[in-house]
């Protein structure tokens, strides 16, 4: 019995037992709630195994039957409810995070208690400061994010003369997004620090696989597992040594000189400290904060940037159009964040690569928190405790949203805002709003909707657009093998970019 590995062993086993039970004698209320697959004892255990890769098949088939309705697949440990139709979505989006939780929700996807730290789920001030002063100093800050996509774009592709070089996508352009988000994060000279960023790059990978191991077990054993597996103390003892001096400095600059002392620099770091109070004004846990940032932006805006190579790659008669409009506005406005939003091939591009290439089938991951649990608009009650998302993919590739859904059209959203505006009063702009790579709604959820949608959207975009204009007016790309778009990397009910595909990268001549 002193044997850990039989403990857990045990356990898991225990827990498996007693989850079969759970899962056997749920509420029979929730029978009406329809399931795709088996509801059988054994039956439904091998569906919730298939869900592991076949997880964007059952939620496929559970959308074509019920498309403004809930259903039901089944799980190693429970149900998962997957709501459909635009209707439903906005009871979710609209919801309270007391009723229904995205923090709770967050448990299973990303287990943050482990991979980062609890202080960041109990405290979310953070996203205030995501939300509010980073998107206000957005166009400030411009002219720096603009200066590390440039250098990061040399550094790291590493071009020289003429000749095409074959770079695996996914790690260039996580380390392309590390450099250029930790301009905003931290600054010069430590964005450009390679150890520093490293760390950064690894605790993000960390932060998904041991997720994903946690996720494994049943939820009464997370406590147990999390803190076998974490890599988070690791990580922050690796950060430590780079953001402690600079932390301590800014703390006792203002102690000496109060908040808004003379050179106070216009960064995350400054920001955090404004809304810190307590115990998080100290330098390991703005660390803390400083790399859950990091593992958000890089996680995200990395894999949309890979997505997107991937689609000008297969699609390649897209990287012209694309280059004049990015040079023509660069000539008339400069390199400015104003100058972004006249670049809406650059941004229809984007967004629709979003569209078509959802991080899973489901998405906007919610768990039922009130006591007597969430009603629908529908009249479908969820229990306490409850999992439930929404049909993502399914949602992004119904004919009924969009026009040959299933095809990429990367100027989709272009030509519906030209369409608008030939048809409406140059003054309307809510519904051409609604076509911005930023913008959020029940058939486009890439950032989620309502309450809780991506409070990190707006750099997100500001920083991806600004990288693609820059790479198709400065490189040549090209397909490792033509005419092939790289298979998705599936487990679960997330999709994430090949990690192992290339592309082909030139100087533009």
């Amino acid at each position: 019995m002193d044997d850990l590995r039989f403990l857990i062993l045990y356990g898991v086993l225990a827990g498996a037992v007693l989850a079969s039970f759970r899962k056997a004698f749920h509420d029979r209320k929730l029978d009406t709630i329809p399931v795709i697959g088996s509801s059988g004892f054994l039956s439904s255990y091998w569906d919730a195994f298939k869900f592991f890769h076949h997880a964007p098949d059952l939620i496929q088939r559970g959308y074509d039957q019920y498309p403004e309705g809930i259903f039901r697949v089944a799980r190693l440990f429970r149900w998962d409810y997957v709501v459909c139709g635009p209707k439903l979505i906005k009871d979710i989006a609209g919801a309270p995070e007391n009723v229904i939780s995205f923090t709770a929700g967050l448990e299973e996807t990303l287990q943050p208690n482990f991979t980062v730290g609890r202080a960041i789920t109990k405290n979310l001030y953070h996203h205030h400061v995501i939300r509010t002063t980073l998107t206000r100093n957005l166009h400030a800050c411009f002219p720096e994010v603009r200066d590390e996509i440039v250098c990061a774009f040399n550094d790291v592709l590493q071009l020289q003369g003429s000749d095409w070089k074959t770079l695996p996508v996914l790690p260039t352009t996580m380390a392309i997004v590390a450099r250029v988000s930790n301009r905003l994060f931290v600054g010069l000279p430590l964005c450009r620090n390679k150890a520093y960023l490293a760390n950064n790059v690894r605790h993000t990978i960390d932060v998904v696989r041991t997720a994903r191991k946690i996720s494994l077990f049943p939820s009464f054993l997370w406590p147990l597992i999390g803190p076998l597996i974490s890599t988070k103390n690791k990580t922050n003892a690796r950060a430590l040594p780079f953001l402690g001096p600079l932390i301590e400095e800014r703390l006792s600059k203002e102690r000496e000189l109060g908040p808004d002392w003379p050179g106070k620099p216009n960064d995350y770091i400054s920001w955090l400290l404004d809304l810190a109070e307590g115990d998080e004004r100290a330098a390991l846990p703005l660390t803390v904060r400083i790399l859950a940032a990091n593992m958000a932006a890089i996680h995200t805006s990395s894999a949309a940037f890979t997505y997107a190579l991937f689609d000008l790659t297969t699609y390649p008669e897209y990287l012209l159009p694309m280059r004049e409009e990015a040079e023509r506005v660069v000539k008339e406005e400069g390199w400015t964040k104003a100058a972004l939003n006249s670049m809406v091939k650059v941004d229809s591009f984007l967004r629709e690569s979003q569209r078509i290439n959802t991080n899973g089938p489901v998405g906007m991951r919610r768990r039922v928190v009130a006591k007597d649990g969430f009603r629908f608009s529908n009249g479908t009650v969820l229990p306490y405790g409850a999992y439930l998302s929404v049909a993502l993919r399914p949602t992004h590739y119904d004919e009924s949203n969009y026009e040959k859904a299933a095809t990429f059209d990367g100027f989709r959203f272009a030509r519906e805002r030209a369409e608008h505006l030939a048809n409406h009063n140059h003054n309307d702009n809510q519904d051409i709003f609604k076509r911005h790579m930023i913008s959020t709604a029940v058939d486009h959820m890439p950032f989620g909707t309502g309450k809780h949608a991506c409070p990190g959207r707006f750099f997100a975009a500001t920083e991806l657009k600004a990288m693609m204009a820059h790479l198709v007016i400065n490189y040549d790309v090209q397909a490792e093998v033509d005419g092939v778009q790289p298979a998705n990397e599936v487990f679960n009910a997330r999709a994430t970019p090949s990690a192992t595909r290339k592309v082909r990268f030139r100087k533009r001549q």
